[in-house]
């Protein structure tokens, strides 16, 4: 069942529609959220001392057309009218995992039991599971936190921490994370050679000059002295 919209600031808005309008208090209580008494306190100046009136039409919670079609139809209810613009859905944040205080101190030993029997979890994927930090897990992979000598590896499960259906879902992910990852290297392919390694260095002599006649061409100097010997 869809919840009916109420004014932004109702009592503010009464007191507008109070001041500027001909309607019932019967109606402006049943558009604005309030007793009826409310109204008429508001209309005699014993409630709502000081609040400035809200004119609805100008934000678009009423049109002026359903404030006079009501004014002449007592028996009438007010409606919200439909917003002019759609307004996006704001995704909440969704907030930290509670662990209850008596639990706290078990959370070392989850973590342990992750990094040792789930290698393949991220800080963050085991942050969102078990609700830690990412220092108290570097802690732990370093070996490194104050009560190292007594962290045993146990399950997060046993210890109700999680769920099993938690555990076994964050556990494909993390393994499609992984496969995709090996995918996408294998796309890739061997790396790029060098361009030594393709065109040879310009720069490196040959370790053997080809001699005339064993292939290459004579140079212009072998030919030269070639004829001044003949002659």
């Amino acid at each position: 069942m869809a919840v009916e919209q109420r004014p932004l600031m109702p009592k503010a808005t009464a007191v507008w529609l109070v001041d500027n309008t001909g309607l019932s208090f019967e109606q402006i209580a049943d558009f604005c959220g309030l007793h009826p008494l409310e109204v008429k306190g508001i209309a005699d100046e014993d409630v709502a001392k000081g609040i400035k009136g809200q004119d609805p039409v100008a934000t678009g919670q009423l049109t002026r057309e359903q404030i006079a079609d009501a004014e002449k139809h007592p028996a009438k209810r007010l409606k919200m009218a439909a917003p002019k613009h759609k307004m996006p859905n704001v995704r909440l944040k969704r907030a930290p995992r509670y662990t209850p205080v008596s639990k706290r101190q078990d959370k070392p030993d989850a973590v342990y039991w992750l990094i040792k029997n789930h290698p393949e979890f991220t800080d963050s994927e085991i942050i969102k599971l078990i609700g830690t930090t990412k220092a108290t897990i570097a802690k732990i992979r370093e070996r490194s936190h104050w009560n190292a000598a007594n962290i045993k590896a146990v399950d997060p499960v046993t210890l109700g921490l999680t769920s099993q259906l938690e555990l076994d879902l964050a556990v494909t992910r993390a393994g499609a994370r992984v496969d995709r990852a090996t995918k996408r290297a294998t796309r890739r392919g061997p790396s790029l050679k060098s361009i030594s390694e393709t065109t040879g260095d310009p720069l490196k002599m040959p370790d053997v000059v080809p001699q005339p006649g064993e292939g290459e061409p004579a140079s212009d100097d072998y030919n030269l002295s070639s004829e001044l010997e003949q002659d």
